[in-house]
C-alpha cells in the first residue's frame, strides 16, 4: 500500500542526506524481546515511509506459520537516530542509522495481531479510552565482563566494585562514559550512572518518557550498551542472575498516569501523596502480580534472582520506604513526579509486553476500584511465615513454571497480551522450562557424583 510522506518523514530524508547516511536499519521486537533488523541502503528510505519494507515473518520467533510468512515493516519517523558505534571516523563511508517499525500484517494491511509494539499501544489506546496518558522510567540494571583469547564473554568481572563505588575498584567508569555519550548521541536525556552493589554490575538511568517512546529506548539502551562495551572488549549482559550468590540485576520500572495534563497519581491530602487511582492502580498489579511475572521475569535465570535475601523482591505486597516489597512508592518533591515503582521486572523481559501486562493489571484496578491494602513499613525479608500469614502477603512463583501456570489462569494479564501474542509467549515458555528440567547443572554434579 502506498501513502503520502509526512512532514515528519520528509524532514528524516532530510536529515538522512545531511548526515551523510548510507544505510538505515529498520528495528522490530519478536515476542522474546530480542531486537531484530532490516538493512536497507539509505536510498530506499522514501519507499520505507511510502510502501514499507516486507519481509519474511515465519522466520520470527513468535510471528506467523510459513504459509504466511509476507509482512510488512512500517517505520515510525519519530525514532530515527543514527547509530554511535557505527558512525566512527575510522569507518570508511557513511553513517548508519535506526528507525524503529511497527509490523503489519500484508494480508489485510493491519497492524500485525504478534506484535510487540502494537501489543503496547493496545495498553496505551485503553488508558486513553480511561482519559489516561502513561509514562513510564526503567531503570535496567547490566553487567560487564572480560571476554577470553577467543572473544567469547566469561563471567570474570572486570572490577571489584561496589555501590557508588570510585576508581580504583570501579573500573569500568570510562566505559559508562562512552556509553553515556552514545546514549546522547541518539537522544537520551542520561539522569546519571553508578556501580551497582555487585562487583562488575552498572545502572544507567534516563529521563522518563511517554510508556511507548520508554519501550523503544529499553531496546536501544541495551543494543548501545552490548555495542560500546565490545569496542572496550567486555561484554555486557542483561542477564538476570549471571553470578550465584550475588545480587541480580533488576528493571525497577517507575509508571505514572497523567489526565488532563495533571499528574493522576497525585493527591497532597494522602498520607502518601497518592491518589485514589493510583492505590487502586497499585492494587491491580498486587492482585495479578503472578501472572505478570511470567511476562516482567520471563527466563528460568529471572527466578535465580527472586530469591529473599539479595534484595529483589518476592512478596506481593507495597510500601513507601523498604525495597522488600513489591511495589515503593518513591519519594517526589513535586506533584508531577508521583510515581510508582514496580521492583520485580528484570532487563531480560520484552518491554513493550512488560509495560503492557503492567499497565492492563493497574488499569483493572481502577476500573474496578479495588481496595489496596495498607503498606507494610516493615522488612518483610526478616518476617517468618506465620507472620506473612497474618498479613496476608503472599510471594512471587518460585520458578518460570509456576509463572507460566499463573498466566494461563489470568484472564486480565491474557487479554493484554492477545490471543495471539499469549499462545506463542506461552509456548515458548513451556518449551523453555521443559528443556530447563531435562537438564543436569553443574552444582548437581559437584554436589552429587561423587557423592552417591
Amino acid at each position: 500500500m502506498t501513502s503520502e510522506l509526512s512532514d515528519e518523514a520528509e524532514a528524516v530524508l532530510d536529515e538522512i542526506e545531511e548526515k551523510d547516511v548510507d544505510f538505515l536499519r529498520l528495528q522490530f521486537t519478536d515476542i522474546l524481546g530480542t531486537v531484530k533488523n532490516v538493512s536497507v541502503p539509505a536510498d530506499q528510505a522514501e519507499k520505507a515511509f511510502t510502501e514499507g519494507i516486507y519481509f519474511d515473518g515465519s522466520s520470527i520467533d513468535g510471528f506467523v506459520r510459513i504459509q504466511e510468512s509476507d509482512m510488512r515493516l512500517v517505520p515510525d519517523p519519530s525514532t530515527f537516530a543514527l547509530l554511535p558505534w557505527r558512525n566512527r571516523d575510522d569507518i570508511e563511508g557513511g553513517n548508519s542509522a535506526r528507525l524503529i517499525c511497527d509490523v503489519h500484517d500484508t494480508s489485510t494491511d493491519a497492524p500485525f495481531v504478534g506484535d510487540p509494539r502494537g501489543v503496547l499501544q493496545d495498553a496505551l489506546d485503553r488508558a486513553e479510552e480511561m482519559g489516561y496518558t502513561v509514562n513510564a522510567a526503567p531503570e535496567p540494571e547490566f553487567f560487564l565482563f572480560e571476554e577470553d583469547e577467543d572473544g567469547r564473554a566469561t563471567t570474570k568481572t572486570n572490577d571489584a566494585g561496589g555501590y557508588f563505588d570510585l576508581a580504583p575498584k570501579d573500573l569500568a567508569s570510562d566505559v559508562r562514559r562512552d556509553i553515556i555519550y552514545g546514549l546522547e548521541d541518539m537522544g537520551f536525556d542520561i539522569e546519571a550512572s553508578h556501580h551497582e552493589v555487585a562487583q562488575g554490575q552498572h545502572e544507567i538511568n534516563f529521563e522518563y518518557d511517554d510508556a511507548l517512546s520508554t519501550a523503544d529506548n529499553v531496546g536501544t539502551f541495551r543494543s548501545v550498551v552490548r555495542a560500546i562495551a565490545a569496542e572496550h572488549d567486555l561484554h555486557a549482559t542483561f542477564m538476570p542472575k549471571p553470578i550465584p550468590r550475588i545480587n541480580g540485576s533488576g528493571m525497577h520500572t517507575h509508571i505514572s498516569l497523567f489526565e488532563d495534563g495533571e499528574n493522576a497519581f497525585h493527591d497532597s491530602d494522602d498520607e502518601f501523596d497518592l491518589s485514589e487511582t493510583a492505590h487502586s492502580f497499585i492494587a491491580g498489579i498486587l492482585e495479578h502480580a503472578p501472572a505478570l511475572a511470567a511476562v516482567t521475569n520471563p527466563t528460568v535465570n529471572s527466578y535465580k534472582r527472586l530469591v529473599p535475601g539479595y534484595e529483589a523482591p518476592v512478596y506481593v505486597a507495597w510500601s513507601d520506604r523498604n525495597r522488600s516489597a513489591l511495589i515503593r512508592k518513591p519519594a517526589a518533591r513535586v506533584p508531577a513526579a508521583s510515581r510508582i515503582e514496580a521492583r520485580f521486572p528484570d532487563p531480560s523481559c520484552n518491554p513493550y509486553l512488560a509495560f503492557a501486562a503492567l499497565i492492563h493489571a493497574g488499569l483493572d484496578g481502577v476500573e474496578k476500584d479495588l481496595d489496596c491494602p495498607d503498606p507494610v513499613r516493615e522488612n518483610i525479608y526478616e518476617f517468618d511465615e506465620e507472620k506473612r500469614e497474618e498479613y496476608g502477603i503472599e510471594t512471587l512463583p518460585t520458578n518460570l513454571g509456576e509463572a507460566v501456570d499463573a498466566l494461563e489462569e489470568d484472564e486480565v494479564v491474557l487479554d493484554a497480551l492477545g490471543p495471539h501474542v499469549s499462545e506463542k509467549f506461552v509456548e515458548a515458555k513451556r518449551e523453555e522450562f521443559k528443556d530447563y528440567l531435562v537438564d543436569v547443572s553443574q552444582w548437581e554434579i559437584d554436589r552429587y557424583l561423587e557423592t552417591f
